[in-house]
């Protein structure tokens, strides 16, 4: 039977990792601490400065994936739960901080996106104390693979390695609804922190849909739930508003879902009148509009619409 590669196997480290085993001895593993992490984001902000800038165009990543190894993620939510948000706001003051001085020398600093992302992941084949990180110019935006470079830091010898990877490796990654934040960019630069704090606690909660359609092959439409009820609707909706979750799709009904959050009990609750709905392998009988019937929609839910477009719903 032929076995299976790994990630690191995939993305050409393996071999490296195996030449060096021989010639380092491996210290007792130090548990990653807030600093740790907080330091590594800004070494990578810089960086990305660095590596993308030209002429006198500043130009930097927007969107930050920060991996871990599982039990190193695990301990940060278990032990020091809110900690990432508190990073996240210490990093973008710094970033801030850093751009103006730039500005300052006559640098153009603009942005290429609205908004600074941060995913906090785990990878299985990550041993205790190793971290790496994924950027991005354009967050949630995959499809160009030259723009998406992995850095993997090893707890052996704490040498950063860097290697342009495909999209397809990060679905090795777990990524946590925990470990999920945003923040909208600032064009004065100016770090407001009640505007951020009201932003990162804005999203009651993420889904991500998966279209057959082939203009959206191999991408995920992410939507971000910021008003206590949603509708989900098809293409041929015409209405744009924050609770309007239109997905582009010839096989979702206009509407197909309401969902509902009740604050009080801190659940989340669906009706359908869509043709087909189907929650965990269970089916949804239809409503009418004016008398809907509600399910309570468990988190981390398997939503399949019509049989074909697939949405998973995360609490953030």
């Amino acid at each position: 039977m032929k076995s299976k590669t790994t990630f690191w196997q995939r993305i050409g480290f393996h071999d490296w990792f195996l030449k060096k085993e021989t010639t380092f001895t491996p210290k007792e593993v130090q548990s990653l601490t807030p600093n740790d992490v907080y330091k590594y984001i800004i070494e990578k902000f810089k960086e990305s400065i660095g590596q993308l800038s030209f002429a006198d165009r500043i130009v930097f990543y927007h969107e930050y994936i920060i991996s871990f190894n599982p039990q190193d993620y695990m301990q940060f939510m278990d032990n020091k739960k809110g900690i990432f948000g508190l990073i996240v706001q210490e990093s973008v003051k710094q970033f801030y901080s850093h751009l103006k001085e730039l500005r300052k020398q006559g640098k153009t600093v603009e942005p290429s996106s609205s908004k600074w992302v941060f995913r906090f992941v785990s990878h299985p084949d990550y041993a205790p104390g190793d971290k790496g990180f994924i950027g991005k110019l354009l967050p949630g935006n995959y499809q160009k693979e030259e723009n998406l470079r992995v850095t993997f830091i090893p707890r052996q010898t704490g040498i950063a390695q860097t290697a342009d990877i495909s999209s397809e490796i990060l679905k090795g990654f777990t990524f946590y609804s925990e470990g999920y934040y945003e923040v909208p960019y600032q064009e004065d630069l100016v770090y407001d922190e009640l505007k951020v704090s009201k932003s990162m606690n804005a999203v009651i909660a993420r889904f991500e849909a998966i279209l057959p359609d082939k203009a959206y092959a191999g991408k995920k439409i992410e939507y971000l739930m910021k008003d206590e009820e949603i509708i989900v609707t098809g293409k041929e909706d015409e209405r744009e508003a924050s609770n309007i979750f239109k997905i582009p799709s010839e096989w979702v009904n206009t509407p197909h879902l309401r969902i509902r959050y009740n604050k009080e009990h801190d659940k989340y609750y669906i009706t359908s009148f869509g043709e087909k709905t189907i929650v965990n392998e269970r089916q949804l009988r239809p409503s009418a509009s004016e008398k809907p019937t509600w399910s309570e929609l468990p988190i981390n839910s398997r939503i399949v619409l019509n049989g074909i477009v697939g949405i998973n719903i995360f609490k953030s």
